[in-house]
């Protein structure tokens, strides 16, 4: 496969927010001519509005993982030496799966239950289990990144002999 395919594919949660992201500011932009200067507001607007903000930030965060745009308290962790920072960042890194973990099963319980109680968004008509099931997938998303961020930050062979690791 073509790098530059496999680059687009790495990137796919980027590009679709992205462009989510430049609908709802096109949108919103729409939205103020239309209640401002026509006088006729949009009454599905706040709706829209917020299904895509609910997009953007679920799918986005795994992008934020992998791009290292997360923030990271790690000035103690850099006071120890590099087989004790390894071992702490192994077992934090332990921690969060297991809690994104437990996040992704609670999202899936929830996605059944909207999807069995057939609710949908009262002007759209958009089914609810659509809109959240950006939550699961929002989390195998940060599952993978940070999985991928971590091992090549620190364990990757390549940064272990070039003096990378830990930094």
């Amino acid at each position: 496969m073509p790098k530059k395919i496999l680059s687009k594919l790495v990137n796919a949660d980027i590009i679709f927010t992205g462009f989510v992201l430049a609908v709802l500011i096109l949108y919103t932009f729409f939205a103020v001519i239309m209640r401002y200067f026509i006088g006729r507001p949009v009454l599905w607007g706040e709706e829209f509005q917020l299904v895509c903000i609910v997009i953007i930030v679920f799918l986005g965060v795994g992008a934020g993982f992998r791009t290292k745009s997360h923030v990271a308290i790690d000035f103690l962790v850099e006071m120890f030496p590099q087989k004790i920072k390894k071992i702490i960042i192994v077992f934090v890194y332990i921690l969060s799966i297991l809690i994104i973990l437990y996040f992704f099963i609670q999202g899936v319980v929830f996605v059944r239950q909207m999807h069995s109680t057939q609710r949908v968004t009262d002007i759209l008509r958009i089914p609810f289990f659509i809109v959240y099931s950006t939550f699961p997938i929002g989390c195998v998303s940060i599952m993978v990144n940070y999985t991928i961020s971590l091992y090549t930050r620190y364990f990757k062979p390549d940064n272990a002999a070039s003096g990378e690791a830990g930094k």
